[in-house]
């Protein structure tokens, strides 16, 4: 599979990265039918096959349930086979989200991941935006604690996963990675994504599928746009992993 440069952090990743949503959390989620969590087995037999696929984009987060607990448990290869991205500033006690945006609640979660998915560095830590995007980028001091961990070798990149298009502008003279927002219902942050690009930071896509009610025949004009790096598709089904990637080869 293609993989891309991360803006200018020196990683490359996979045109397709595999989100662990439905890894670790069932409850509380957008997602338009119901869904039982998979077993270790399964669990293990999707991650084998994006290895086998090519894909070395991992992206999870505190607020996916256990995701992080099993990928340090499950995932198969070689450390340097994976790009992990975690996040930060919500966390799902397994009813209901909560948020905290300040430097020591961040700068702990960081550790709680490194921890939870048995790792001594991240490759990725984004911000995961409830909302107060502006808040985050200029009060809280969420970002300059991350660009701390940064400078100590437990990040090797840092971003946001904003909330609208003038929330991730806001951020991108701070961040070396934006999550935005595109697909087919969905194109205000094109000018957005193709900006980022300009400023030499790599954009990752989330709700590519709309949450589960788009098609994945869209995914190549998502990735075509300009600025796009990687698109994020959380999935369970090792066959909808597949068709995914074969659509963006």
């Amino acid at each position: 599979m293609e993989q891309r440069p991360l803006g200018t952090t020196g990683i490359a990743v996979s045109v397709l990265g595999l989100g662990t949503v439905k890894l670790g959390r069932n409850t509380n989620l957008k997602y338009p039918t119901p869904f039982e969590l998979p077993t270790d087995a399964a669990v293990t037999e999707l991650l084998t096959a994006a290895l086998d696929l090519g894909i070395n984009l991992i992206d999870t987060a505190p607020a996916y349930g256990n995701a992080e607990q099993r990928l340090g448990k499950l995932l198969p290869g070689k450390r340097r086979d994976w790009v992990l991205a975690s996040k930060v500033g919500e966390q799902f006690d397994g009813s209901q989200s909560t948020y905290d945006f300040t430097p020591e609640a961040c700068q702990a979660s960081v550790l709680t991941s490194l921890r939870r998915l048995k790792t001594d560095y991240l490759d990725i830590v984004l911000v995961h935006s409830d909302g107060r995007d502006a808040q985050i980028v200029e009060s809280y001091g969420t970002l300059q604690a991350l660009a701390e961990l940064k400078s100590r070798g437990l990040v090797r990149a840092i971003g946001l996963s904003s909330k609208s298009a003038a929330g991730g502008r806001l951020a991108l003279p701070h961040v070396d990675v934006l999550m935005a927002t595109i697909n087919a219902s969905y194109t205000d942050e094109v000018d957005l994504v193709c900006e980022a690009g300009d400023r030499g930071v790599g954009v990752l896509i989330k709700k590519a599928l709309d949450s589960g009610r788009g098609e994945p025949e869209h995914l190549p004009t998502i990735a075509a746009y300009a600025g796009v790096t990687s698109i994020v598709v959380g999935t369970q089904s090792t066959r909808h992993l597949a068709s995914s990637a074969a659509l963006l080869r």
